[in-house]
């Protein structure tokens, strides 16, 4: 589960996080956005649902890992 500050965040901050990690706004549909960038050598896509205030525990732990940006680093950004 991630740490509690993390649950607080909205959709707008995690794209900002995204975007400072060098990910970029590859293409939308509805309210869906995905984002591409390279962590450690890997391509990784993030898929983020837009409008958010706040997203469920197991939504932000996928958007976490499918980042490949560690849970200290997110915290660090936040």
């Amino acid at each position: 589960m991630p740490d509690k500050r993390l649950l607080s965040l909205s959709s707008e901050e995690v794209e900002r996080i995204l975007k400072k990690n060098n990910f970029i706004l590859t293409r939308q549909k509805g309210s869906h956005q995905q984002f591409v960038g390279y962590v450690q050598g890997k391509k990784r896509r993030v898929t983020v649902i837009g409008n958010q205030r706040n997203f469920a525990p197991g939504t932000l732990k996928s958007i976490i890992l499918q980042s490949g940006i560690s849970e200290q680093e997110w915290l660090e950004n936040i």
